[in-house]
């Protein structure tokens, strides 16, 4: 990895920081970076800067052909950590159809639901365009929004999964 790689990567790594968020991964054709902090519990980050975060994964690209790293910050490396990952069921509402990832009826318009909001079985959570036609994603179960994982304008594939719900 060469310098402004490296630089690119440890601004990647203080904007996770400065919004709590314990664990990341990006996946590219040619490499795969996994970080995760040790000492804090995964935290999911409403106010997410989303632009910032796209410009930050956009500016670190590697070159075709380097190899994949996993980087942690210096000081989690120092901080001996007893790990016990307990992993959380979440219901996944997957795409129904190939298309085009909307969050909100028209630009500008508010998000049909967002982290942390309560839904119930039927609740319209997303479009999905698909051949210049507005498909309504529902939710299948009722409960919890704990992550979005698709991003607004993202196209989608079908059973990608656009939302994750912790079922009440």
């Amino acid at each position: 990895m060469d310098g402004n790689n490296l630089d690119e990567l440890r601004e990647l790594i203080e904007f996770l920081k400065a919004n709590e968020i314990a664990e990341f991964d990006m996946e590219r054709p040619d490499w795969k970076v996994r970080l995760k902090f040790a000492g804090q519990a995964p935290a999911v980050a409403p106010a997410l800067d989303m632009a910032q975060l796209s410009r930050l994964m956009a500016s670190a690209a590697p070159t075709p052909g380097m190899a994949a790293h996993a980087v942690a910050p210096p000081a989690a490396a120092s901080v001996p950590v007893a790990e016990a990952v307990v992993e959380e069921k979440l219901h996944e509402v997957k795409s129904p159809i190939v298309g085009t990832f909307y969050e909100a009826p028209s630009p500008g318009s508010p998000s049909f639901v967002k982290v942390g909001d309560m839904v119930e079985v039927g609740q319209v959570l997303c479009i999905v365009e698909a051949m210049k036609l507005m498909n309504e994603i529902e939710s299948d179960v009722a409960g919890e929004v704990v992550r979005r994982i698709a991003n607004a304008g993202q196209p989608v594939e079908y059973g990608q999964p656009l939302f994750a719900i912790r079922a009440s």
